[in-house]
């Protein structure tokens, strides 16, 4: 498999997955699993979740629950690599050689450590690890441990991208010609808004009211969907943006025409009645929620199933990874391994 047929994506187990995630990244993860041009290899990405406080039990709990929940949501991992990322040692020794060829100044360009280390301060145990600082390139070992051509992402987060790259760059500079720099395979992603503020994006962070989860009770989704935030709807009045994320839903649903008709009777210049569309997207997204419940006890009632196949995936996984690490070693003037 050439390093630019090769995809790669890693998400962090932070909790149950809910709709943002799926029809922002998860979905179409399994589209191009599922449209067979590509090797795909997705990992839950359990050692960036150090980088923050959290309690050692939550977060064994999470990362299987999320492993569990990504086999739900359809990555399969007869046709994608699937594991989890704290199983592939090389993960933490590439990042270390990365270390060393990154600047510190790359470092103090990322935002990311400037917005997470201003959430901590406020605390009275606040503390900002070095691996705040750092995690940006574990990351890049993430994508690059696999030679990956390309990183499913969306626009918006395309920047996530530029410090791989450069540090790439910066390898072969030094030690000769080897690792791809990976290009954004850019997917459609639509944007979703918290159902009670719809200025913000659909996330855990804010509140179970923020957001609708894949597997929680189909009851509790309707009813935070139907006390949706969105406008007066007064005659001649704009569209705000809670209604707006909501046809957005619908259609990301595969409701598409359903979606369509609302906007077309909206824009007619009348009074808009968001009781339907609210209907709608109950609807939809209950069956939805019934299908991937369905699917994930199925999963979680074989333990023993899920044991061996994430002992299977970070296997896979390291196929590739003790491949790379052997070239790395060498071209780094490090003795053999293994």
């Amino acid at each position: 498999m050439t390093p630019n047929n090769i995809v790669f994506s890693g998400i962090q187990p932070t909790g149950e997955l809910h709709f943002g995630n799926y029809f922002g990244a998860v979905k179409n993860w399994a589209a191009i699993q599922n449209a067979g041009k590509h090797q795909t290899i997705y990992s839950v990405v359990d050692l960036h979740t150090m980088t923050m406080p959290y309690d050692p039990a939550i977060q064994k709990k999470n990362t299987e629950n999320m492993f569990i929940d990504l086999l739900a949501a359809g990555i399969d991992p007869e046709k994608s690599i699937l594991f989890v990322q704290s199983m592939v040692p090389e993960h933490t020794e590439l990042a270390w050689i990365f270390n060393c060829v990154c600047s510190y100044g790359d470092l103090t360009r990322q935002t990311q450590f400037k917005d997470k280390s201003e959430q901590l301060e406020g605390r009275q145990d606040a503390f900002i690890s070095a691996g705040l600082f750092t995690y940006p390139v574990l990351q890049a070992a993430d994508i690059l441990l696999y030679r990956a051509g390309f990183v499913p992402v969306g626009k918006d987060q395309e920047q996530h991208l530029e410090l791989s790259r450069t540090i790439a760059n910066r390898f072969n500079k030094q030690f000769g010609e080897y690792f791809p720099e990976p290009q954004v395979m850019s997917t459609e992603t639509p944007k979703l808004l918290s159902l009670a503020d719809p200025s913000k994006k659909m996330s855990k962070s804010l509140g179970p009211k923020h957001y609708i989860g894949m597997f929680e009770d189909e009851k509790t989704a309707r009813n935070k969907v139907k006390s949706a935030v969105t406008d007066t709807g007064e005659a001649g009045t704009p569209m705000g943006d809670g209604a707006e994320s909501l046809l957005t839903l619908l259609r990301a649903a595969g409701k598409a025409d359903l979606a369509a008709q609302f906007r077309a009777e909206y824009e007619g210049g009348g009074q808009r009645k968001y009781a339907p569309l609210k209907e709608a997207v109950a609807d939809a997204i209950g069956e939805m929620i019934a299908g991937f419940r369905a699917r994930r006890a199925e999963i979680t009632a074989d333990k023993d199933g899920v044991k061996k196949a994430m002992a299977l995936g970070a296997e896979k996984a390291r196929v590739f990874a003790r491949v790379t690490m052997k070239d790395v070693r060498r071209m780094a003037g490090l003795p053999k391994h293994e």
